[in-house]
């Protein structure tokens, strides 16, 4: 049996302890981490602790005690995920991305994006945790989770988004946001390991993302999770579990 660790990376509003019903899954050894701005780590005040250079620094400490490992990530996590990949190819075996995009190549649209997540953050600051908890609960995005997960689901989510500081968010919007980093779809094709794009098949326009994503990555499988949206790990565990499991045995 392989002992190749696996470390997993939670999306905005998330952290380590969020990923639970993912990791819970996974054989060990596992290493769920908390990105910047989010989870039970401090929170800076400096722009420079939140870039992507920042992040994939963290990433590098949290796991200098590993050799080559697989990595998975959600949303924000994954994005942070392709970026280390691709940053340092040698620590990683396989990759694999819940509901992830290589960043924004439209500049027209990116620019539209870094402006809206702007001004969102000044809004968490203004407004307050609790004003962005049931904000970003109703986005489209997690529509599904509306429907499908159980209450106490649901209720568990807003506790931890509640848990969250409003500064970290804050921060993390506009350094690690979609708009803010630099978009990489042009560098998939140097990915020379397993890779599974996993997304809810309800999640109409990240299952077109991942279908493009796959074009251009040589060693890449689309794993459509039925009856989930974009969060696959919470609304669809087992199934999201197996995908990973099935890369990082690949």
């Amino acid at each position: 049996m392989s002992t190749t660790a696996t470390v997993v990376l939670h999306g905005f509003t998330g952290s380590a302890a969020a990923m639970t019903p993912l990791t819970s899954r996974l054989p060990d050894p596992v290493l769920a981490l908390d990105l910047p701005g989010h989870g039970l780590g401090p929170v800076s005040d400096s722009p420079n602790d939140y870039t992507m250079a920042a992040a994939v620094a963290g990433v590098i400490s949290a796991t200098s005690h590993l050799g080559r490992f697989a990595l998975v990530g959600y949303s924000l996590g994954g994005r942070v995920a392709l970026y280390f990949a691709l940053a340092h190819p040698d620590r990683v075996g396989s990759l694999a991305l819940i509901g992830v995009r290589a960043g924004i190549d439209d500049p027209d649209e990116r620019a539209e994006r870094i402006a809206a997540d702007e001004a969102l953050a000044d809004r968490i600051e203004s407004d307050g945790i609790e004003w962005f908890a049931d904000f970003w609960a109703d986005q489209p995005l997690f529509a599904t989770q509306r429907s499908r997960l159980l209450p106490e689901q649901q209720a568990e989510i807003r506790a931890q988004r509640l848990a969250c500081d409003p500064r970290g968010l804050a921060h993390s919007l506009r350094g690690l946001g979609a708009g803010a980093v630099e978009p990489i779809g042009c560098r998939l094709g140097e990915l020379s390991i397993p890779c599974a794009l996993i997304v809810g098949a309800d999640d109409a326009k990240f299952v077109g993302i991942a279908q493009e994503m796959a074009a251009e990555i040589p060693q890449a499988v689309v794993c459509l999770i039925p009856d989930a949206g974009h969060a696959t790990h919470l609304e669809a565990p087992d199934p999201t579990a197996a995908a990973v499991i099935q890369c990082v045995s690949s």
